[in-house]
């Protein structure tokens, strides 16, 4: 594809970004930013969340990780299911009825100031690695397409995008968000359509034979019934519920946008349809990989070293222009859609369990305008280091590394819906570093000291009851609080 006609179809979907902007930001305050008034309609938040769900991993590795998986990625979204209707039925309730913007406060609530503090910033942390995660993949496919025929190194690609994102998001926030993610759902799914239809066309298979190559192929083979297998059933879907409970249920990027729906029962509904709308998503873009690897081998076209880079050599080298023009808004698309909802939720976050601004009189606009571009610097210098140091795929790294920032989140939650008890709060941060450290030291030596096992996604829920049984150990009687007060 010509670098010229690249940077239109770049410059013309950011045009469309910011004009979302100006109209969502007019007399917009920290209220706006971080609420959006609570007046976003639920199906528009069900819609544009699907393609923030889905993201650059989604997107790129998910067809490309058939080649080495198949379709046991599926097992993973059928856990994700029941975690998305806990969310619904448990979470969602308590959030509102506690009115949250951060939904950490809880934390603060149940057990006390550092509980708080100490789960804000395993959020902090956790955002911060898996949307610079996200964002990576979606720069480098733009590095690819455009900035290596101009010689422009991939720092200067990634400082352009962030820079993009946060120009449109600065003063409107997750408002500007809520409508500007309808805009990059479509173009997500409608890239994976596209796709899928030139592979056709080329290959001269109808819609039946279609479904007959996807439904004889190895690759769509869906469940793994070796224990020992990182992607046995019962690890991925154990892993499905909990890292979905964990990476949206108790993520203020995700909820953030829930909460800004306008009462309890239509969050509700647009996270059941949600649901169902990401399940049929996913199997639409495994069906896409199958279908990538039988093309590629039909036309003799050898397999990338990185499965990462299938979906894009093919689309942007031999699936023709109009092919091409659609995966660049695509995966445009799922690098503004997974990194802005991420910039909004840190700096919300920081500013509000951090900093407490709601209770700062003057300089709150400043306040968060500065925590916003701190957000922005730091999600540079992530994304920067991790192209220095990967060498996997990026859909196993994210969730993998989700599973010890996410864990001690999961316990702290756990832990305080499923019992009553008090605990000494001021050692809950020192649990809640320790848990990661023993998760990584189990999950580094589980081959030898588990008979050949090896941890897969199910280290979040390791991680989470480590943090549990320290949260038990730290139980406060009636007497120790009496003695402390």
């Amino acid at each position: 594809m010509s670098p010229i006609l690249v940077f239109g179809v770049i410059a013309g979907y950011f045009a469309l970004l910011m004009a979302i902007s100006h109209f969502t930001s007019k007399q917009a305050d920290n209220n706006t930013f971080f609420t959006a008034n609570r007046q976003s309609p639920w199906f528009l938040v069900a819609y544009g969340m699907v393609g923030a769900t889905l993201s650059g991993v989604t997107f790129i590795s998910v067809p490309g990780e058939v080649g080495n998986s198949n379709w046991t990625y599926l097992q993973f979204v059928m856990g994700n299911m029941v975690g998305y209707a806990v969310i619904a039925l448990v979470l969602i309730p308590l959030f509102y009825k506690l009115k949250l913007i951060s939904i950490y406060e809880y934390l603060k609530d149940r057990f006390g100031q550092n509980s708080y503090y100490a789960g804000a910033s395993f959020f902090l942390i956790s955002q911060t690695i898996g949307a610079s995660f996200r964002l990576f993949l979606a720069a480098l496919v733009l590095q690819i397409a455009f900035f290596d025929a101009f010689g422009i190194p991939f720092w200067v690609t990634v400082m352009i995008t962030i820079a993009l994102i946060w120009l449109y998001t600065y003063r409107g926030g997750i408002k500007t968000i809520v409508w500007t993610d309808t805009l990059q759902t479509t173009f997500l799914l409608l890239a994976v359509v596209i796709s899928i239809w030139m592979i056709t066309d080329h290959m001269e298979l109808g819609f039946i034979d279609v479904l007959a190559t996807i439904g004889n192929s190895e690759k769509s083979t869906i469940f793994d019934w070796n224990w020992r297998s990182n992607n046995a059933f019962f690890k991925s879907f154990l892993a499905g519920i909990f890292i979905t409970i964990a990476m949206n249920g108790l993520d203020q990027n995700v909820m953030q946008k829930n909460l800004t729906c306008k009462n309890k029962g239509e969050a509700q509904k647009n996270i059941f349809w949600f649901s169902i709308v990401f399940f049929f998503s996913t199997v639409l873009f495994l069906a896409l990989g199958v279908l990538l690897y039988k093309y590629a081998m039909d036309q003799g076209i050898a397999i990338p070293e990185r499965t990462d880079d299938l979906y894009p050599l093919l689309a942007l080298n031999h699936f023709g222009i109009l092919a091409g023009v659609v995966f660049l808004l695509g995966i445009t698309a799922a690098a503004f859609s997974s990194a802005d909802s991420a910039l909004t939720a840190l700096t919300t976050s920081f500013c509000v369990d951090i900093l407490d601004i709601q209770k700062k009189e003057k300089n709150q606009k400043k306040t968060r305008l500065m925590v916003h571009i701190g957000f922005t610097i730091l999600m540079f210098l992530v994304i920067i280091a991790f192209n220095a140091v990967n060498d996997s795929s990026v859909v196993s790294a994210v969730f993998k590394v989700a599973g010890f920032t996410y864990g001690p989140l999961l316990g702290l939650f756990a832990y305080g819906l499923l019992t009553k008890n008090p605990v000494r709060d001021k050692w809950v941060p020192g649990v809640c570093i320790l848990s990661p450290i023993i998760s990584v030291i189990l999950d580094f030596n589980s081959e030898a000291w588990l008979n050949g096992y090896q941890f897969g996604f199910e280290i979040l829920l390791v991680n989470a009851a480590i943090t549990m049984l320290g949260l038990f150990a730290l139980y406060k009687s009636k007497a120790d609080k009496i003695l402390t007060e």
